[in-house]
């Protein structure tokens, strides 16, 4: 196998796009657990697990969409669309991703393996028929996200709270709406058919319902998040009682930065298509990028730190 060929190969697993797979820390990180040695890296060989069948579900797609990938300005350059993989081979590596992917899924857990199942089955099922379909294919979209972070709940038994729950629900229909309204936008039906059933006004319609339940989500989370015993710490010494009435409700000063993100996202949402690939905008906006590194840090501090 030269050079090239293995270049296009990794290429096609889409690494970029694992980062998505962090969601698997969510039930961890918010129940206080990050940091425990046990947890995090029963976790993280949990992502692994849904980054081979991710990748592997990139490659079936990219096999089936190739034909329409071919009359995108950017989709064109991926590896089988292009013919630098074929598809015999893209589709050996496929298998072998998903057969190593679920072996460690059941070397970790019955559970793991069953949700590993269910996310694969899920991704060939959009990738063969739920991508075609009006709705369900944003649907798809956003459950695929979401079982991320169930599966983190899965592998750890620690769970997300009711309303983080709704959060990671919202958030996901939010990401996908934001997907489709960009693509409609930037292409049409051209290179994806299903298209051709949406309005403009309708995805609109979406992206701003489903922001305003995940602010809602998230903020009801930072509110109703449990108090705890901060010892002797600053809280403590401002005098009795005030641990409990403060308390996690230090939580709620992370809405800044996400209010402020969710503002920036709709921003490019509605003025650019660089949101067809949630991940790239991720990445390449810094000042969506910094707003995400201070949530997470604010995040970290309070619930570990204080």
């Amino acid at each position: 196998m030269n050079q090239k060929i293995i270049k296009a190969a990794v290429r096609s697993l889409r690494v970029n796009q694992w980062m998505k797979n962090l969601a698997v820390f969510a039930p961890i990180l918010f129940t206080g657990h990050f940091f425990d040695p046990a947890l995090f890296w029963r976790t993280f060989w949990t992502f692994i697990v849904f980054c081979l069948l991710s990748s592997s579900s990139y490659l079936l797609n990219d096999i089936i969409d190739a034909p329409l990938d071919r009359k995108h300005p950017v989709k064109k350059n991926r590896p089988i669309a292009r013919g630098d993989l074929s598809v015999s081979l893209a589709i050996g590596l496929s298998i072998f991703l998903v057969i190593f992917g679920l072996g460690l899924a059941g070397f970790l857990s019955l559970g793991v393996f069953i949700m590993g199942g269910i996310f694969y089955l899920l991704h060939v099922a959009y990738s063969f028929l739920l991508k075609k379909m009006v709705l369900w294919d944003i649907l798809g979209i956003a459950a695929s996200f979401s079982i991320r972070a169930f599966a983190g709940e899965v592998a750890t038994g620690y769970h997300l709270s009711i309303w983080l729950s709704f959060t990671v629900i919202f958030l996901s229909l939010f990401i996908a709406s934001g997907k489709r309204r960009s693509e409609l936008v930037a292409e049409g039906d051209k290179t994806r058919p299903v298209l051709d059933k949406y309005q403009k006004s309708l995805l609109n319609f979406y992206v701003s319902i489903f922001s305003v339940s995940t602010l809602i989500s998230y903020a009801m989370f930072t509110y109703f998040a449990p108090a705890e015993d901060y010892g002797e710490s600053l809280v403590n010494r401002l005098g009795p009682g005030w641990s409990s009435l403060v308390g996690r409700k230090w939580l709620m000063l992370t809405l800044i930065p996400v209010i402020m993100g969710f503002m920036r996202y709709a921003y490019l949402i509605f003025s650019s298509r660089e949101t067809e690939q949630p991940e790239k905008v991720l990445t390449g906006d810094y000042t969506l990028l910094a707003t995400v590194l201070i949530w997470g840090l604010m995040l970290v501090v309070i619930m570990y730190v204080i």
